[in-house]
């Protein structure tokens, strides 16, 4: 299988929370290609190769998406609405890590496509564990469709 340039794409707009996610990722030795955006404008030129990503192919695409819905500018429903509907990303794990318990945006993001969602632990160690199970899970054990 090809290797790719990026495996996971980090949307996170709580810098503390994305530096956490981060370093329990890198810190298993799960990736050490992580990509990480602030707003759900700034993934959806990143998945799409649009603005300041153009550069990027197309079909470039992350091992994974880490969404968090509660996001400036577009929201993570938004984000996870154009990710299911495209035919080139639809494929993509995405798994919402996220403060909210709404089941209106559980109900949403499941309608939607999503392959899994977690509601972001308090605990700092929990975090930590939380994160490194996804990224083992989803980076290594799951077997996704090559594209």
């Amino acid at each position: 299988m090809v290797s790719r340039a990026v495996e996971i794409l980090l949307v996170e707009d709580n810098p503390h929370d994305a530096e956490l996610a981060i370093r329990a990722l890198k810190k298993s030795h799960l990736t050490n290609r992580v990509v990480h955006v602030s707003d759900g404008e700034e993934a959806m030129d990143f998945l799409f190769a649009r603005g300041k990503f153009s550069y990027r192919k197309k079909t470039d695409h992350p091992k994974m998406i880490l969404l968090d819905l509660k996001l400036p500018k577009v929201d993570g429903i938004e984000v996870l609405k154009a990710v299911k509907s495209d035919p080139q990303t639809k494929v993509i794990p995405v798994v919402v890590l996220t403060s909210s318990r709404e089941e209106g945006d559980i109900i949403d993001s499941y309608k939607l496509g999503v392959n899994s969602y977690l509601v972001k632990p308090v605990d700092f160690n929990k975090f930590v564990d939380v994160v490194k199970e996804l990224g083992m899970y989803w980076l290594v054990l799951n077997q996704p469709p090559r594209l």
